[in-house]
């Protein structure tokens, strides 16, 4: 595959750049204590046995935080849920009553993500249990790729894991990566040009939160298929474990929405916030809301 490079035009005659996903079936339920990375191998090597088409130098493995949290033993009692949401809080961004229902809370949970319910799931989870997140998706993600990379005799292999959450702006539901080894996470175009030639200042395309997006729709959420492979990306994949998806965890200080309105507004820095910002426009500052 050629792809052409950032800001390049793309050359006559070059093949189009694709990109394959699939996510094979069969893999069970994972339970506690159970080797998540030989339940895996074998799913992937029966796939590749049946397609005649095996896992390749470049590829990436995505496999969703529900299976790894289970294989962690991450599992909790569903009457402890409310209690789980809090021992995983570390800070409270948003909480909003619901008529009949515990309250909606949006925090932040040990892992620094920002998450409702911190990310304590009830879904795809056996009758009266609920998972907690992985204690550190990035280590779950180097473990599985050291196996993987010795049972299949691969150097430059991805493992992403994924998790569901919502965005802020947005109706619907997203997969992003919460782990990830052996991936460059993040793909920095600033000091490039466009295609017409215009310098790129701020441009940093989350590599591994489109793969775990790309991933989910073809696993599905009730079809019982947790892995998928992606492949087509061999360019931002590496031989070393890299960064770890927790470096695209933005930092507290450039959060623009690090406490929701209401709460903002209950405690009055919201209006300093917006006489904040109105004086400057008022002075010709150049100051320009910013989105993220």
């Amino acid at each position: 595959m050629s792809v052409p490079g950032p800001g390049s035009a793309p050359r006559t005659g070059a093949a189009a750049p694709r990109l394959a996903v699939w996510a094979p079936s069969g893999l069970g339920e994972v339970r506690p204590g159970d080797d998540l990375a030989a339940l895996v191998g074998d799913l992937l090597a029966q796939d590749a046995s049946a397609s005649g088409d095996p896992l390749a130098e470049g590829d990436v493995v995505v496999v969703t935080s529900k299976v790894v949290s289970k294989a962690e033993g991450r599992v909790v009692a569903a009457d402890d849920r409310e209690q789980a949401i809090t021992d995983e809080t570390v800070r409270v961004v948003a909480s909003r009553p619901r008529p009949g229902l515990p309250p909606l809370r949006i925090v932040e949970n040990r892992l620094g993500l920002v998450m409702a319910a911190a990310g304590v799931d009830a879904s795809n989870t056996p009758e009266g249990t609920v998972l907690l997140l992985p204690v550190d998706p990035d280590a779950s993600a180097r473990a599985l790729r050291a196996a993987l990379r010795d049972r299949f005799g691969l150097d430059r292999l991805g493992v992403v894991v994924t998790d569901t959450t919502g965005r802020a702006w947005r109706d619907g539901l997203v997969d992003v990566a919460i782990g990830a080894a052996g991936i460059a996470t993040a793909d920095d175009l600033r000091g490039g040009v466009d295609a017409h030639g215009r310098p790129l200042s701020v441009t940093v395309t989350a590599v591994a939160d489109e793969v775990a997006s790309a991933s989910e729709l073809v696993r599905g959420k009730a079809d019982g298929r947790p892995v998928a492979v992606v492949r087509g990306l061999a360019r931002h994949v590496r031989s070393d474990d890299g960064p770890g998806a927790r470096v695209l965890v933005r930092p507290s200080a450039d959060d623009l929405f690090r406490e929701g309105s209401a709460e903002a507004y209950a405690r009055g820095v919201a209006d300093g916030y917006r006489e904040g910002f109105e004086e400057g426009f008022r002075e010709g500052s150049g100051n320009e809301p910013v989105t993220h």
